[in-house]
């Protein structure tokens, strides 16, 4: 029948043959329920340990057969020959390391740090002897390998390789990296925050794992290339649980270490940083317990080709290595952060969340960074997960998912960290007047334009940020956002006929900004209500009184706005005097005062014009009213009108000078005869004349609430 069909007609059988056979295949995977994958999956992970203790018994003879093998297909003599040239070969990198080590040492040095070493200095020479190190490693590996090449057969070589690569060359690789990072014999150069003992604990079993690991791997391939099958022994399935107990037993007993290692010496730790300080032991033992456990299931379910590679053993150093990571992190932005800007409070909470946005934006590149490493290591490409059998279409997406939330995170934590340090050298390099130097009174000086606008301009952006990259991370699900936009702009015409008054405030807001009428710590007036703008929002600001209160004020209610801290102040002082002190006087008293107080470092930086006399102001029924005045920085007014009055109290008891004095004087008939006055007398005149006083005090409050009425 098929050699009658024409080329078309076979195509088309055949792609429906295929098409059938792939939705079979797909209906018999979909039609599992999550009781029969539980079950399948409890089996493929209790069956090799049940196979392996069945092998026990002929383990050590298998293994025995592995050996005779490998005897047989070289015998005695080329054993002999074998082991012969491989010490040669060992013996020639062996030499060429050490002879590379010398002319090393003798080109970068070796100058030991002082033990009061700083940091740079430390790990300068680590990173000096760890080149050297891998230097005289490499020369190693090329030398043992032109001599292995020259000398050995390829048969030989099969064996050679693997025996130098995993129980000599790792190992020694392994101990290089340990000695860089925990440097057990000098605690002076450790770049870990860890003691001596724990250092050269973990330095030891650091070897020690290296090479039983390097031994595993190459049993396996020993085993495997020498005729005994690797399911014949089950040996790997020994080793590596070996591999995961070690790893385990190594954290838990160095758990006190490890623990202190992760916390480090960076005083600004968060409750974060404390809790994977502690967890870290038990996260390693669990990453340990679950590798295992995944190592078990594929190799029940029959995936014994995908863990050759070791793809297991490259997890769990990642996994382990994250939080390690994490700390490195830490101490790298701790020590390449640019200094504080500035000094005070604002300056320091801004210097932490500097630090904090860039521990958070390394944290997210690390993370990716390991994740893309595990893919790696099980050959999972991650735009196709569907070959490891997870659906095209999820897979896909949930990548697309991860991706745009990472970007938006560190894109958010970007914008943030620049905001925030301009808003810290915008704060600290004003120098803002302390509440007390203001003496209670307000009217300090406001920050500058950038101190009022950036923190609004910081949660616009943010929101922006976050409504954006939500937006496409779902969509990257599969999701249409298309009716969630129509959604949002139906709410929006809601709101905008709901809520004018909401609008109207928000546009009016908008626009004093533009015009910069007001800036953050400026004093300010509002219909009659004072107070210092304590803080801003889209749609308000809020004063606060130099009494304490606050009053939220929306900007569609603010018809007129004073600001009294704008660019400078001038400050009146009046001083009353008698009748009888020369003007002259007074005024050189001023002029003195205005010229000492130029001098003061304290105020001389706050003064625009010297403090001087304006003259006589005008008489009262009291006595000859002078005024003096100064320019000042909006916010030291009052600091410097309390030096001005201590000091003019001063000068005038010492020229003899006395303040004028409110008085009452009663005219008596017969005023010669007061010394015959009687108790009751004195008592009736002195509640007159109270009464004069209170008439006279009650009177002039109300021309003053008159005239500022007017004004």
């Amino acid at each position: 029948m098929v050699a009658r069909m024409s080329d078309d007609q076979v195509r088309n059988l055949l792609l429906d043959r295929l098409d059938a056979v792939a939705t079979t295949q797909t209906a018999q995977q979909s039609g599992k329920s999550l009781i029969t994958i539980a079950q399948e999956t409890w089996v493929a992970f209790y069956t090799p340990t049940l196979d392996a203790v069945s092998k026990l018994p002929v383990l050590f003879s298998k293994q025995g057969e592995a050996l005779s093998n490998f005897q047989a297909s070289f015998g005695n003599a080329g054993l002999l020959k074998l082991f012969a040239f491989m010490a040669i070969a060992i013996g020639a990198g062996l030499a060429a390391e050490f002879v590379t080590n010398l002319l090393s040492r003798r080109w970068q040095g070796d100058e030991t740090p002082s033990e009061d070493a700083t940091l740079w200095s430390a790990l300068s020479f680590l990173a000096r002897r760890f080149g050297r190190d891998i230097l005289g490693l490499v020369a190693f590996y090329f030398a043992l390998r032109f001599v292995g090449l020259t000398l050995l057969s390829p048969a030989e070589l099969s064996f050679a390789g693997p025996f130098v690569t995993y129980l000599i060359w790792f190992p020694r690789l392994g101990a290089a990296i340990s000695r860089f990072i925990l440097a057990p014999h000098r605690a002076d150069l450790r770049l870990v925050n860890i003691n001596s003992r724990w250092a050269g604990f973990l330095h030891r079993n650091i070897i020690g794992l290296v090479l039983l690991g390097g031994f595993t791997l190459f049993i396996v391939g020993f085993d495997t290339a020498n005729g005994v099958a690797i399911n014949e022994t089950r040996i790997a399935f020994w080793l590596n649980t070996a591999v995961h107990i070690y790893v385990a037993l190594i954290f838990w007993t160095a758990r006190a270490g490890l623990s202190e290692m992760m916390r480090g010496t960076d005083p600004d730790r968060s409750k974060f940083d404390e809790w994977v300080a502690k967890a870290y032991p038990y996260f390693a033992v669990a990453v340990a317990l679950v590798t295992w456990i995944v190592v078990q299931v594929l190799s029940g379910s029959g995936h014994i080709k995908l863990l050759l590679t070791a793809p297991h053993y490259t997890t769990m150093f990642w996994l382990l290595l994250a939080p390690a990571i994490d700390t490195a992190i830490r101490g790298l932005v701790r020590h390449l952060q640019p200094p504080m800007i500035g000094e005070g409070a604002v300056a320091e909470a801004a210097y932490k969340a500097t630090k904090r946005s860039y521990i958070k934006i390394g944290r997210v590149i690390a993370g990716l960074f390991v994740v893309l490493r595990v893919a790696a290591a099980w050959n999972l490409d991650l735009r196709n997960l569907a070959a490891a059998g997870v659906g095209e279409r999820f897979a896909a997406n949930f990548v697309e998912f991860t991706m745009t939330v990472a970007t938006g995170y560190v894109i958010y934590e970007l914008v943030s960290l620049y905001v925030n340090r301009q808003l810290a050298k915008e704060q600290t390099s004003l120098g803002v007047v302390e509440e007390d130097a203001a003496g209670g009174e307000g009217g300090g000086a406001g920050g500058s334009r950038l101190t009022t606008v950036l923190p609004l301009a910081l949660v616009s952006a943010q929101t922006g940020i976050i409504v954006i990259f939500g937006l496409l991370a779902v969509g990257s699900l599969g999701i249409d956002i298309t009716p969630l936009l129509a959604g949002a702009g139906i709410l929006g015409l809601a709101i905008g006929f709901g809520a004018q008054k909401l609008v109207a405030d928000v546009v009016s807001g908008v626009f004093f900004l533009i015009d910069d009428a007001f800036r953050v710590g400026e004093y300010v007036e509002v219909g009659g209500t004072m107070g210092t703008v304590e803080k801003i929002s889209i749609r308000s600001m809020q004063l606060r009184h130099h009494r304490g209160l606050v009053h939220t004020i929306p900007y569609g209610e603010i018809p007129k706005l004073t600001n009294f801290s704008r660019d400078w102040v001038i400050m009146k002082l009046m001083f009353t005097v008698p009748f009888d002190t020369d003007p002259n006087k007074v005024k050189k008293i001023f002029k003195k005062i205005g010229a000492e107080m130029m001098q003061e470092p304290l105020f001389k930086d706050d003064f625009l014009e010297p403090f001087k006399s304006q003259g006589v102001f005008q008489f009262d029924d009291v006595g000859i009213v002078m005024r003096g005045k100064f320019m000042a920085k909006p916010g030291t007014q009052f600091t410097i009108r309390k030096e001005i009055y201590n000091r003019v109290r001063k000068e005038f008891d010492a020229a003899g000078i006395e303040f004028a004095r409110r008085e009452v004087r009663v005219a008596l008939p017969g005023g010669d005869e007061t010394k015959e006055l009687t108790e009751a007398d004195k008592t009736a005149i002195s509640a007159a004349a109270g009464a004069a006083v209170q008439q006279q005090v009650e009177q002039k409050a109300e021309e003053e609430l008159a005239a500022k009425a007017k004004t």
